[in-house]
């Protein structure tokens, strides 16, 4: 449980989006680490993807129930998940009874083929396999470019159940609540809450150790309304977030929902002195540069929030 104390405690320092791999035996990005009893992660690098990470740039996680094993997140390729495979074997003898895609990207449903290989059902939200069907061709394709040879056996697959608000699981000696929770950073963002270890691998509504992605069409008025209603009602112990080390749900707040309403002030402020788009990229989010891919992200954020807010 040391791990976990000190996971707890993380800050944006823990993580670095400049180590290209940290696992180089495998194509993990790193090995899965236990977070709690029975809870394990492999945690992926907070860096865009690339060839060293090979796309392992999300958490996957996995569930040893005593009566077989869940999974979160496919992973970005048909050998990703294939490696992640390799790893719940040697923790356990148990099989894989489900995946569950948090959301529609490829780092989340392109490795489905592999598990459907398998003969493991796949479940995701109905907004999210809606998505990767609109956006699988392309996903597929910047995995390749990026990825080149561990990009092989990749076919794009949606998953092959859906559910659109709860699913209820009791497996094992576990009870797990599949949830969409509401608007937040794409559709069908799923939530896998586990209301005995008052842990939620929370996906991509919750970041503290890189700069959240806001995309076109996200609400992010909405993102802050699920934040602060059914989200904090649950109020999670432990958070497993779609990107870096597992933490605490005040850690994810800070850089998650506070930055949210921070941004949205900073382009309020912005259009009430007359502002512009162009002026827009530069308001200031330097209190947030410390964060991974802030370079990457915060000026394209900003001008997405803006459209966002120009007519509300």
């Amino acid at each position: 449980m040391r791990f976990l104390a000190l996971l707890l405690l993380a800050t944006p320092a823990f993580a670095s989006e400049d180590i290209p791999d940290q696992y180089p035996q495998s194509l993990l990005y790193s090995k899965p680490v236990e977070v709690i009893p029975h809870i394990f992660s492999a945690i992926g690098a907070t860096a865009p993807p690339t060839y060293e990470n090979a796309g392992h740039n999300n958490n996957l996680s996995f569930i040893v129930t005593g009566d077989g094993v869940v999974v979160v997140n496919s992973g970005a390729s048909y050998l990703l998940a294939r490696a992640l495979h390799d790893e719940i074997k040697a923790v356990t003898g148990q099989p894989v009874k489900l995946v569950i895609n948090e959301n529609g990207q490829g780092h989340a449903m392109l490795g489905n083929n592999y598990w459907i290989e398998q003969g493991v059902p796949v479940l995701a939200h109905a907004d999210a396999a809606a998505e990767f069907d609109h956006s699988a061709g392309q996903s597929l394709t910047a995995l390749k470019a990026y990825a080149r040879e561990n990009a092989e056996g990749t076919d794009p697959m949606g998953p092959t159940e859906t559910f659109t608000d709860k699913r209820e699981i009791t497996m094992g000696d576990f009870r797990i609540e599949v949830l969409h929770l509401g608007p937040a950073h794409s559709p069908g963002d799923t939530q896998v809450w586990l209301p005995d270890q008052g842990l939620m691998i929370a996906g991509d509504i919750a970041f503290h150790e890189r700069m959240p992605p806001i995309f076109q069409g996200t609400c992010t008025s909405c993102w802050i309304e699920t934040w602060e209603g059914p989200l904090t009602d649950l109020s999670p112990t432990y958070v497993i977030p779609g990107h870096g080390h597992p933490t605490n749900f005040a850690q994810v707040t800070r850089y998650t929902h506070d930055y949210l309403v921070y941004l949205r002030e900073k382009i309020a402020e912005h259009l009430d002195a007359g502002g512009d788009l162009a002026g827009a990229y530069y308001v200031d989010q330097t209190p947030y540069k410390n964060l991974d891919t802030f370079e990457e992200l915060a000026t394209k954020n900003a001008g997405v929030v803006f459209a966002e807010m120009e007519f509300e």
